[in-house]
């Protein structure tokens, strides 16, 4: 079992930025990848973005050149630095690690309004 802690959401004017953070229970370097999520009101929940134990990394489209995502094995956390957010980007950001079993943290709002 493992717990992750997301911490950093919050409301933000377009154009702005925030990084998010997941702070697992444990050490990372056991999952195959970590991944940030996101979930819209009435919208499915998407794959933003993830890195691999290599350090490989994705995006999804919609976000790509504006969002970065790092880990930290020595501090087991993940990160999340999002720039240039658009209103669009609203949505609860959720932490989860993938490996045989997967594990997810409880969330963290992210609002972009002015």
């Amino acid at each position: 079992q493992v717990q992750l802690v997301e911490s950093g959401g919050g409301l933000v004017q377009p154009g702005g930025s925030l990084r998010l953070s997941c702070a697992a229970s444990r050490s990372i370097f056991s999952f195959n990848a970590m991944d940030w999520y996101r979930q819209a009101t009435v919208k499915e929940r998407e794959l933003v973005a993830r890195i691999t134990t290599g350090g490989r990394t994705n995006y999804a489209d919609s976000v790509k050149g504006r969002f970065t995502i790092s880990r930290d094995n020595a501090k087991n956390t993940v990160y999340l630095q999002m720039n240039s957010l658009k209103p669009e980007d609203t949505a609860v950001y959720y932490c989860h690690a993938l490996g045989r079993d997967g594990y997810w943290g409880q969330g963290t709002q992210v609002t972009v309004s002015s």
